[in-house]
């Protein structure tokens, strides 16, 4: 067989490179044989003198697929406040998984899972919190932010609680139970110049992200319509869902827990505001229950585009959304998991599916906010952006009752 000028090339080149790395570990003769030069593929000159065995060396630096993390003493520290299930199974976890952050305190009302944790994550025992003495957490230089993963009614004050200590908040979704807590938690770290972030993971995860992308570089044309189902059952011998079932502590039902991923990632897909809204809604006769556990509601945007979404407390792990265009139609499903999301896009009668290395998008948004407040800029998901999807999802309600469609005013 013959082998053309490139593939001999690159043979000779493996050969070369072989002998350059043997001589490395053998010593000097093989380095003065590999540095002689031919104008043929003549055999590689055999290294004088004994053998010697062979050893590690040292090599370059390898091309980074992703930064390197901070030094530990410089990365942001995290209080979390509410140790429950979410908590202690997702973002505990996950903080090992960031660059910039790092756990240095924990609170909450149980005082022997709070030593636990702790001890499990090398939190010192002067950085352990209960609800009552948290506010001496102002004197702990160790914390710069504080992550409030607590009921949404108590949103508002521990926000305010956590500014008034010096710290930047970053809260779970949704913000608030009102848009009055959320104008207040705003001004309250206005006020004391720190930052509000709320935690909407499903802008930093990578599917959505791609798909933001591919409808930005009209890959399915003029978005014409979006469509989402978000589901799931209540599990009301557990804890993580025996206060969702309470309208004084949940604040709203299934469209606050997981209607609200439709929304916000829909004014995320869109880049634009709906300006009227429509809806049902049901609620359960259930007497644990006091929240709704169905609604069904449409948006309409400025520029024409329809959007009809699904919450509910009566279905099983749906988390589905569809971008339909002139040209094509993206489909996330699922959209929101964790972790196992997918994306499709369909054009005629092609589909392609598109693989995407995972990510952890606990650490990404948290990430993002260290980098914010490292670098001093806004958060991409500001208690402003909170607020809006609060405003949009009262406006769902007031349309549910009333019948008649709801416009919802311009952002201000």
């Amino acid at each position: 067989m013959f082998l053309n000028d490139d593939s001999f090339s690159r043979r000779k080149f493996v050969l070369a490179s072989a002998g350059g790395l043997i001589g490395a570990a053998v010593g000097a003769g093989a380095g003065e044989a590999g540095a002689q030069t031919t104008s043929s593929a003549s055999a590689p000159v055999a290294a004088s003198g004994p053998a010697q065995e062979p050893r590690a060396i040292g090599r370059p630096m390898p091309e980074l697929e992703n930064p390197l993390p901070m030094a530990p003493d410089q990365r942001i520290g995290w209080a979390i406040v509410g140790l429950g299930d979410f908590a202690i199974n997702q973002i505990l976890p996950t903080i090992g998984d960031t660059r910039m952050c790092k756990l240095t305190a924990v609170v909450s009302g149980n005082a022997e899972k709070a030593r636990t944790i702790a001890q499990a994550y090398g939190v010192p025992s002067r950085s352990v919190y209960s609800y009552d003495d948290f506010d001496r957490i102002r004197d702990n230089p160790d914390v710069q932010v504080v992550y409030i993963i607590l009921p949404n009614a108590l949103h508002r004050d521990w926000t305010i609680r956590a500014a008034r200590a010096g710290k930047h908040v970053f809260c779970e979704k949704p913000m608030a139970v009102s848009v009055d807590d959320c104008k207040a938690m705003i001004d309250a770290c206005r006020t004391a110049r720190r930052k509000l972030m709320v935690a909407y993971r499903a802008q930093f995860e990578p599917h959505i992200m791609l798909a933001k992308q591919m409808i930005g570089e009209g890959k399915i044309g003029t978005v014409r319509s979006l469509a989402g189902e978000h589901g799931r059952m209540l599990e009301l011998d557990k804890p993580r869902d025996q206060w969702r079932a309470r309208q004084e502590l949940a604040g709203g039902g299934s469209l606050y827990d997981i209607g609200i991923y439709n929304l916000n990632t829909a004014r995320f897909l869109a880049g634009e505001e709906p300006v009227e809204v429509t809806a049902t809604l049901r609620n359960s006769d259930d007497p644990r229950v006091t929240v709704e556990t169905n609604v069904d509601w449409t948006m309409r945007f400025a520029s024409g585009i329809r959007s009809t979404f699904n919450s509910s407390y009566g279905y099983q792990n749906n988390k589905r959304l569809q971008v339909m265009g002139t040209e094509g139609t993206i489909e996330l499903d699922p959209a929101t998991e964790y972790y196992g999301n997918r994306l499709l896009l369909k054009k005629e009668q092609a589909v392609e599916q598109r693989e995407i290395r995972p990510t952890n998008q606990f650490a990404a948004e948290m990430d993002h906010f260290a980098e914010s407040i490292l670098q001093d800029r806004q958060p991409k998901t500001p208690g402003e952006e909170g607020m809006r999807d609060v405003q949009i999802m009262q406006a769902i309600y007031q349309a549910a009752r009333t019948g008649r469609p709801v416009e919802i005013p311009p952002r201000g």
